[in-house]
């Protein structure tokens, strides 16, 4: 471990040797690519029709880079400056601003959510260009490993009914666009996956929902309509990003169907009434609608359709709670209280249930008496602080698990464990970068981890190394110490604030490093400036 203060300038000389060097190589490149772009227009001056066509091109190959190169619709260059942040909740309520403006986020809180649909009409037809275009899919499947069925759905809506045309195997471009060109309609199933722009979008307002968010991408060819009525189970975001598509929507036909919490069946047209709400979206559109709006979809005899659903709020209610919570507290009423453990009455088959309920004797409302009597002793551990809280964590280990991992900016991966680089040698000599007791710490996302008590441990769950693909990995925790879990606290507390292991408050300088390393060799923790 280096500590001295010679290993500290030889790591500032090497921060400002990596930021000079970024620079120059920038400055280089930024040359380079001036000079091609003009020896480039000089090859164009002879014909003004064929520049015109690649002008166009350039253009879209310029946006179709940027969705599957960066998760910004912006790209400042890497800077080993780290510019100030808010927190990363703030950063998703922002980013969530964006996404439904000019509607302020606490008044669509107020009016809309969970209560009823929205259209936002702009005139900017690229507003969301930036995270996927019919050409930036062409260039997804030619360069990954596209599965249908797994990542991408070929569907109709034929007659009425919704059929899945999915072949087998990998999605090949052309084998794909056949279908398209038949008037069939392509659906993505996880294009974070593969596209680090609808990562960013998906990460970035994880922060502020505090759940996992989703994204499903629909790509639908002329005068076509590619899934039957239905509602669903989470809160949809509808981003039209090219073309247009009619939408027609529809109240809850029950008062059951009203916030549900699994999806629907599909619906037959004689079953839904009239639409709430018929509008034509455009590229640049908004539409939200609360789960349990029944909706459906077709593209105009003019017109395709590309657009981007994003989904939050799947299973994150009461009733959610209340589920982890009543068997929490039912498990400890039975453990503390000796007439919970009694036997049931000999008789009770045939005092009780549906054959004896218009039955009236005293034995049978004894044992109701009793049954409400153990009820209330339950009711009395759901209402106990402690298992509300422990409720509370068990979701929260839910969303570590269901989380997509953070999507960093240049600037941040360069304080990660991610970029930081050992020198190693062909002698064995070998040169990690280890938190120093002044290596300034804080956690990478307010919500990147969650401590809670498992049995008689304390365990750690953390996302940082979760897959792009739900599940697509085990969930990930590290066991600590029960006198580990102060450092905990103090990062939790501490954050968007920096702060050095020596602040973590454990027994020695040993312990703080120890912990400060181990969190963030697993990309929980980032410095305020890069490692060396």
């Amino acid at each position: 471990m280096q500590s001295s203060s010679s290993s500290k300038r030889h790591a500032s000389e090497a921060s400002k040797s990596l930021a000079v060097s970024l620079l120059n190589e920038r400055k280089s490149q930024k040359k380079r690519m001036k000079r091609s772009l003009e020896d480039f227009d000089n090859e164009l001056s002879a014909s003004d029709s064929k520049t015109e066509n690649i002008k166009k091109k350039q253009k879209s190959k310029k946006i179709r880079k940027n969705a599957l190169t960066s998760g910004n619709e912006t790209h400042p260059e890497v800077t080993v400056k780290l510019p100030p942040q808010s927190g990363s909740i703030a950063e998703g309520k922002k980013l969530f601003g964006v996404l439904i403006k000019p509607i302020q986020v606490d008044d669509f809180m107020k009016d809309y959510w969970e209560n009823k649909p929205l259209r936002v009409h702009r005139r900017h037809a690229n507003y969301y260009k930036y995270l996927i275009s019919t050409e930036i899919i062409d260039t997804m499947l030619r360069e990954n490993h596209v599965e249908f069925t797994k990542n991408i759905d070929i569907t109709q809506y034929k007659d009425g009914v919704r059929e899945t045309l999915n072949p087998i195997g990998r999605a090949m471009p052309p084998c794909v666009w056949h279908y398209y060109g038949e008037g069939c309609s392509i659906r993505i199933l996880n294009p974070q996956t593969f596209l680090p722009a609808i990562h960013s979008l998906n990460a970035t307002l994880q922060e502020y929902f505090q759940c996992m968010v989703g994204a499903n991408v629909y790509l639908t060819p002329k005068n076509s309509q590619g899934f039957a009525p239905h509602y669903d189970d989470i809160e949809a975001f509808i981003l039209q990003v090219e073309g247009k598509k009619r939408w027609r929507v529809y109240k809850p036909t029950h008062k059951n169907n009203v916030l549900p919490r699994e999806s629907s069946k599909n619906f037959d047209q004689t079953e839904i009434g009239e639409p709430c709400l018929e509008v034509i979206l455009e590229a640049g559109d908004l539409m939200y609608f609360p789960r349990g709006y029944i909706h459906q979809a077709s593209t105009l005899k003019d017109s395709h359709s590309l657009h981007i659903t994003v989904s939050v709020y799947q299973k994150q209610t009461w009733g959610d709670l209340m589920e982890t919570l009543i068997p929490m507290a039912l498990k400890e009423a039975i453990n503390e209280n000796v007439d919970l453990r009694r036997g049931l009455p000999v008789d009770i088959w045939q005092r009780l249930g549906v054959v004896n309920s218009d039955n009236f004797y005293p034995e049978r409302d004894a044992i109701i008496k009793q049954i409400k009597s153990c009820f209330d002793k339950v009711c009395r551990y759901v209402k106990k602080d402690a298992n509300l809280d422990n409720a509370v964590d068990q979701m929260a280990v839910r969303y570590q698990h269901d989380a997509m991992p953070p999507k960093l900016t240049p600037a941040e991966e360069l304080r990660t464990v991610y970029s930081s680089k050992a020198n190693v040698t062909s002698t064995g000599f070998v040169d990690s970068p280890f938190i120093e007791v002044d290596t300034q710490i804080r956690l990478i996302r307010a919500n990147i981890l969650r401590m809670v008590r498992f049995n008689d441990e304390i365990r750690v769950y953390y996302h940082s190394e979760n897959s792009k693909e739900y599940h697509g990995f085990e969930e990930n925790f590290l066991e600590i110490e029960p006198s580990d879990a102060a450092a905990v606290e103090v990062l939790i507390k501490a954050y968007p604030n920096f702060v050095t292991p020596m602040q973590l408050q454990l027994e020695n300088d040993e312990r703080n490093l120890r912990v400060a390393q181990d969190f963030w060799e697993k990309g929980i923790l980032m410095t305020d400036e890069p490692m060396q």
